[in-house]
């Protein structure tokens, strides 16, 4: 059978999570594996045409990567006739003009979060989107990763009983970028460019709190920007005007009570960089990236305070690895085989604008209890009846 060839715009591929995981862990590893077959077992190839600002970066990633298309113009790469789809993951300040212009082109739409910089914006685009009849999709790479994963299927198995609390602890040391090169670029600590790990982050927590565990009904948020001065690609202070931490609790249907920490200025002492302890009433998980640690009711110890004594035992030795089962791809490509199946076989993606809207919404709502000092409730987001 012949292949299913597919043109995908790609907005944004200039940027570290355009270029690295979007085309070159995805897209690029999609095309070297052949494709990915459709229902009729035709291979969908994708065909990526790259968009974005900077003539001489555009071309350079599309030689590194074998490819020959490329624009800095998108209304042309819109109407390149193979073009199906339209990507975004630009600067989050430029998303909207992108994705009105696919619409207006009538393609899919597949986008990074958060979809909008406010609430009301994200809550058009989802509407947009929707009356246009037209198939949308969000990242929502966090639930891909194999240690969410296997906390998922504890979670559906029964294994908690009544899940009591999350906590979660994400983050690492952003150098400043004085003596050190940032690994960060430093609109991500100016507020009037969208930056601030609360947008960054809260996007993430409201779809892994929400499919994972239970829908959010409440947020307090405490923020900080720890480092006032940081150093920009050129070398140059810059004042940070933006959050660099975010320290939030979260009400979940069911009493559920969610701790989780986001913060580019800590040092990692855990063995992966993101990590969610799981506590119920027949058992815990611990679960990272890539791993998963558990431990049953049955089988949990009985420790003994006593400061004066060390511990005679590992407390980490005393839990059981979850197994693989499975061989777990990124999970950034995934989500990209998935929504290409979507659009071609009318496959499932459940993670549309709407969903995305409610990631910006909970961010929104966590800016805005830090600003108050208080806990807000988390409504619930129709996008039929906001104004």
């Amino acid at each position: 059978m012949n292949d299913r060839r597919i043109g995908i715009v790609m907005n944004g591929v200039t940027g570290r999570m355009g270029l690295r995981q979007h085309l070159e862990r995805s897209i690029v590893a999609i095309r070297e594996q052949g494709g990915i077959p459709a229902a009729d077992g035709t291979m969908i190839i994708p065909e990526p045409i790259l968009v974005g600002r900077n003539e001489l970066k555009l071309k350079n990633i599309a030689d590194t990567y074998g490819l020959t298309r490329w624009t800095t113009d998108l209304s042309e790469a819109l109407a390149e006739p193979d073009v199906e789809i339209y990507f975004d993951s630009q600067l989050t300040q430029l998303r909207e003009k992108g994705v009105r212009a696919a619409v207006e082109a009538g393609k899919a739409i597949y986008c990074e979060k958060p979809i909008a910089e406010g609430l009301d914006a994200a809550v058009d685009l989802a509407r947009l989107v929707r009356d246009s009849g037209l198939k949308n999709g969000v990242v929502q790479d966090k639930l891909s990763l194999p240690g969410l994963r296997k906390l998922k299927r504890l979670v559906d198995g029964g294994f908690f009983g009544e899940i009591l609390s999350v906590r979660g602890e994400f983050g690492y040391w952003v150098f400043e970028g004085d003596w050190q090169e940032a690994q960060r670029p430093a609109w991500n600590y100016k507020a009037e460019e969208g930056g601030g790990i609360v947008v960054d982050m809260f996007c993430h927590w409201r779809y892994v709190l929400d499919q994972i565990f239970a829908p959010v009904k409440s947020v307090y948020c405490q923020g900080a920007t720890h480092i006032p001065t940081r150093y920009d690609e050129q070398g140059q202070p810059y004042t940070a005007t933006a959050e660099d931490a975010a320290y939030g609790v979260f009400e979940l249907e069911g009493g559920i009570i969610a701790q989780l920490n986001s913060s580019w200025t800590t040092r990692v002492f855990r063995d992966e960089l993101v990590e969610f302890q799981v506590d119920g009433t027949e058992g815990s998980a611990v679960a990272g990236l890539r791993n998963c640690r558990a431990q049953h009711r049955s089988a949990t110890p009985k420790p003994v305070w006593n400061p004066d004594l060390p511990a005679a035992y590992s407390f980490r030795d005393q839990w059981s690895e979850v197994p693989d089962n499975e061989v777990f791809d990124n999970g950034f490509k995934v989500q990209w085989e998935m929504f290409l199946r979507h659009v071609v076989d009318d496959a499932p993606f459940t993670w549309d604008f709407v969903e995305g809207a409610k990631g910006v919404q909970l961010a929104e709502l966590g800016l805005q209890s830090w600003r108050e000092g208080r806990k807000l409730e988390v409504p619930a987001l129709d996008i039929e009846t906001r104004a």
